[in-house]
């Protein structure tokens, strides 16, 4: 027995202690908080704090050592650590679908939190449709998640319109084409008017909602039925510069008038004496003045 018990000592010694597993759901585009478990509050900089990231075993990272995010990581821009070494992951990707392990500790005396993420993901397709035309579009919704948990359970995976009920086989402006895997895809109409709302849901066993998404089919064309051929969008700068022209043209004419009016009407600069002319002759008089004539009696 004290064989037994030597083998267990030296298991936890050297393996460290692994602590409670987290499943967590994220949607693209949002932040997600990953818990360390019990941080050592003797240890307020996370000196003793790694993080490690499993994508897809075998493979693990470690993308914080000593509780400072390695910048050789593709992701360090959007990885922090919180005042209780918890893991910020910003900007949710598909990739960031992963096993998280937090490890406190060093290599003879550590202990493990760790933590399943998984990213749930709408995009339409084709992704580049005209939202300016009526038209269908296919909308997949894909749960991301870490090999470990292997396939998603059939029927997890479910659509909804905007009065929360759940979409199945074809019905008014949709068509719901079932799940494969951990991906749900449901067609529908996208019309002037009618921008409806859709939401897909994960859900367990016991039909629990784990995480939820949006996403609204947008129509851009209600108020452009009027607007003759595609370079629509052209006619006002157009307009615009016409204007322009005409206005710099009128401005230009009006300052030339203004020119040659002031140069008719401008007078001859005065002068000491007045000038007489009496048909071919001209003869100068002086203005100043002449002295009274006497009077002789």
């Amino acid at each position: 027995m004290s064989l037994l018990g030597l083998i267990f000592f030296s298991v936890l010694q050297f393996e460290g202690v692994s602590g409670e597993v987290k499943y967590l759901y994220s949607r693209a585009g949002h932040y997600v908080i990953l818990s360390c478990g019990r941080a050592s509050s003797s240890d307020p900089t996370c000196s003793h704090v790694t993080w490690l990231y499993d994508k897809d075993r075998p493979q693990t990272f470690t993308e914080v050592s000593g509780g400072k995010v390695k910048l050789d990581s593709v992701r360090a821009v959007r990885l922090s650590l919180d005042s209780s070494c918890s893991l910020i992951i910003k900007n949710i990707t598909a990739e960031d679908a992963a096993f998280y392990t937090c490890r406190q500790g060093d290599y003879a005396n550590y202990r493990d939190t760790s933590t399943y993420l998984s990213v749930l993901t709408i995009s339409p397709s084709p992704p580049d449709a005209d939202p300016k035309r009526d038209a269908e579009v296919t909308l997949e919704c894909s749960l991301f998640r870490h090999i470990d948990l292997h396939h998603c359970p059939q029927n997890s995976i479910r659509w909804m319109d905007e009065t929360r009920t759940v979409l199945l086989g074809e019905g008014e402006g949709y068509k719901f084409h079932g799940q494969k895997n951990c991906v749900s895809s449901l067609t529908v109409k996208r019309q002037s008017g009618h921008n409806r709302r859709y939401t897909c849901q994960v859900v367990d066993e016991e039909n629990n909602v784990e995480i939820e998404a949006e996403y609204t089919p947008v129509f851009t064309g209600d108020h452009q039925s009027d607007t003759p051929g595609p370079d629509s969008t052209n006619v006002p700068l157009s307009s615009i510069m016409s204007t322009l022209r005409v206005a710099g043209l009128i401005l230009m004419i009006v300052i030339t008038v203004l020119v040659i009016r002031g140069t008719r009407s401008r007078k001859p600069p005065d002068d000491d004496k007045n000038v007489c002319t009496d048909g071919d002759e001209v003869s100068y008089e002086n203005d100043e003045a002449r002295p009274a004539a006497t009077r002789l009696d």
